[in-house]
């Protein structure tokens, strides 16, 4: 228990660190831009009206001690620091005066019941295929299977998107192509709100599940194969165990260690591929938002949309993490 314990400390630290760099670098990346954000808002408010010559100084000289971009860049990022321990990012140029994490915190359950439910979904199914196409390696229905996965996953999960939406959207129009929910229901815990949401969420979780098998199926095919021929696995059919138990307690339970790890990378890959995923399809999320923060040149809500996806993803693979000892007595938490 002790070293088990010991082994939480140190993967806690390492996750912090990870968190504390990411964060970092995102601060220098957004400062060290080109793109003044204080100019951005002023560029845009003098093609919407005419402003004199006094105003736009006035509103520069505010914009500018509100932000600290007249600082020195040390001097931004420890204030960067200490408003972020306090929650605090200032507001969105984009949205002001609202702050920019409100907007974050409305963008997040989008992208989180999204992206990750596909991703976890296609982890459990492409692995537990896999898993019986590489123990029943003869079987015709996996064999077919298998050439159908080898000949998805090779593709961009953008180009499905795209395919799926003229299908679905255009050829075959039974299903919604753009946005979070329709226009003419109520968001809330009520049926009309949450099935709209679900239908919505289909095509784009969809793109995601089809994509993703195709490695997941593949990868854990390939480990059942070797295992299924070790010494313990040939005793356990001759000693007539149950199939059952075979493939759940010796063949899954040894396969899917490495998996884990596979799902770690894919669950810090969900925040890229949120991206492209929510513009193709208008999806309300994470991505679109973060999208329309670099347009605007938003240093707040960039950082803001930066750092929660940095700490989920850290997070999420901190927790995969301590997964492994408990999986595999192999791995020794040292």
């Amino acid at each position: 228990m002790h070293s088990y314990l010991w082994f939480i400390g140190k993967r806690a630290l390492q996750m912090l660190a990870v968190i504390f760099c990411g964060i970092s670098a995102t601060f220098l990346v957004t400062h060290l831009s080109p793109i003044d954000p204080v100019e951005q808002v002023l560029g845009r408010l003098s093609a919407r009206s005419n402003l004199s010559p006094e105003a736009i100084a006035a509103t520069r000289a505010a914009l500018t001690e509100m932000y600290g971009t007249g600082q020195p860049i040390l001097t931004q990022y420890f204030n960067f620091w200490t408003r972020l321990l306090r929650g605090d990012l200032g507001p969105s140029l984009m949205a002001f005066p609202t702050p920019a994490m409100t907007l974050v915190t409305r963008a997040m359950p989008w992208t989180l019941g999204l992206l990750i439910s596909a991703t976890l979904i296609t982890f459990v199914i492409g692995n537990l295929l896999g898993a019986l196409a590489g123990y029943n390696q003869n079987n015709r229905f996996f064999k077919a299977f298998g050439i159908l996965a080898m000949g998805i996953q090779p593709i961009p999960y953008y180009v499905v998107a795209f395919i799926l939406l003229i299908i679905f959207g255009f050829l075959w129009p039974v299903l919604p192509i753009s946005g979070g929910f329709a226009m003419d229901v109520t968001p809330g815990m009520n049926w009309p709100f949450i099935s709209s949401v679900l239908q919505h969420a289909i095509l784009p979780a969809t793109s995601v599940i089809l994509v993703g098998f195709g490695g997941w199926f593949i990868g854990m095919r390939a480990l059942v194969s070797n295992i299924v021929n070790d010494d313990y696995v040939t005793y356990a059919e001759l000693a007539g165990v149950d199939k059952k138990t075979i493939v759940g307690g010796y063949v899954i339970r040894n396969a899917v260690v490495p998996q884990l790890t596979a799902l770690a990378m894919a669950l810090g890959g969900v925040f890229s591929g949120t991206v492209i995923t929510e513009q193709v399809f208008n999806y309300p999320g994470l991505g679109s938002l973060l999208i329309d923060a670099v347009n605007w040149g938003d240093y707040s809500l960039v950082l803001a949309v930066s750092t929660v996806s940095i700490t989920a993803v850290a997070v999420a693979i901190f927790i995969v993490d301590l997964l492994h000892p408990l999986l595999d007595p192999r791995v020794r938490a040292e």
